[in-house]
């Protein structure tokens, strides 16, 4: 794994010290970003589209690692659902993130790397970071902000924070506050790249090697809470993996587990372990009716975007409820708000993959 992650994409460094909601603040904030789709003289034809925790700038270019496709390049493009023939797209890693936007892996004032001296962010700190990028692109009112999984938890904050940013706000697959059951995931993947000798209590930058195993359990464990047990039973079922009898060892008997065990490793070359520390944090942190004295609608009181919520039937990362909650609330304020469980056998990951339901929701509300 590389001490710092490659991008070529474009960046700026925004011109004031960004304020974060731990009390701290961060200068020199660098935010690396690609766009598609040429901006309207009004620039009324703008939309911020946030990526998930694993997600990047990359949304429908190829990745500079991997040089795999971008990871939504299905929904984003000419002719697509969100066309960049008609509209500017906008997509930004997020800070405390590692292609090419400032986090643990940057370096500090002394030229080192922040490490774990890095400060602890929130979702709402990412969302104070793009609009400030917003605010330097010089644009003003977004026609939407899209976003899936975290994606969808950056959209809902930017929409309660920034309520006269986006005239549409579109949230997939998401939540308006993380589950014990989230935390719990996600503490099982900090606590094996923190158990990890690799790790050096996160400076491990400079080393030559860093917690890779570590990083790659915290992906396999993750993983399995994008997919749902239908999808796992259809696709590998108990099947063997290149064998014709089990080992009697502990080898990758099973396809499900070679499949995971691939996952894991190769996520170690696309992405910093402390990244990953920082990022599942945030999303922890993430509760937003806690943000306003416990109710959830408070958030919402006042806004003028239209929204749109869209869930799928096999997803327990994010279940249908979480989505009716945040649809609930906004009915409490009378916003206009569009509600659709969509069915897909893919679990979380249905966002990402072939469901052409979901094409037809987010070409109707953008249009």
């Amino acid at each position: 794994m590389a001490s710092v992650l490659e991008s070529n994409s474009p960046s700026l460094v925004l011109a004031q010290p960004l304020p974060l909601d731990s009390g701290q603040s961060l200068a020199d904030v660098r935010i690396a970003y690609e766009t598609y789709g040429k901006l309207a003289a009004d620039k009324s034809n703008a939309i911020l589209i946030f990526h998930a925790l694993t997600g990047d700038q990359h949304v429908a270019s190829p990745h500079p690692i991997t040089g795999k496709p971008g990871w939504w390049s299905r929904m984003v493009g000419p002719g697509k659902p969100i066309d960049t023939a008609r509209f500017h797209v906008i997509c930004a890693n997020v800070i405390g993130g590692c292609m090419g936007s400032t986090g643990p892996a940057s370096a500090a004032a002394d030229g080192e790397p922040y490490a774990m001296r890095f400060p602890v962010i929130t979702i709402r700190d990412m969302v104070r970071a793009q609009v400030a990028l917003l605010d330097a692109l010089g644009i003003g009112q977004l026609h939407a902000v899209v976003g899936g999984s975290m994606g969808g938890m950056l959209a809902l904050s930017l929409a309660k924070n920034f309520p006269d940013r986006a005239v549409r706000v579109l949230a997939i697959a998401t939540t308006s506050r993380h589950s014990a059951q989230n935390i719990a995931f996600h503490e099982v993947g900090r606590q094996a790249i923190m158990a990890d000798p690799n790790w050096r209590g996160g400076a491990y930058y400079g080393h030559g090697k860093g917690p890779e195993k570590g990083l790659a359990v915290a992906r396999m464990a993750a993983h399995i809470t994008y997919l749902s047990e239908a999808g796992l039973t259809g696709k590998f079922g108990r099947r063997l993996q290149d064998r014709e009898a089990k080992s009697f060892g502990f080898d990758a008997d099973f396809q499900v587990e070679s499949y995971l065990r691939y996952q894991g490793i190769s996520f170690t070359d696309r992405f910093d372990a402390n990244a990953y520390l920082y990022i599942t944090r945030a999303m922890d942190y993430f509760d937003l009716a806690e943000e306003h004295g416990g109710r959830l609608a408070d958030a919402f009181a006042g806004t003028t975007a239209r929204f749109c919520l869209v869930s799928f039937d096999t997803d327990w990362l994010y279940p249908t409820a979480e989505s009716r909650a945040v649809v609930h609330a906004l009915n409490a304020v009378a916003a206009p708000v569009s509600f659709v469980e969509l069915s897909a056998p893919y679990g979380h990951d249905s966002f990402l993959l072939e469901v052409p339901a979901l094409d037809r929701v987010v070409k109707g509300f953008l249009e």
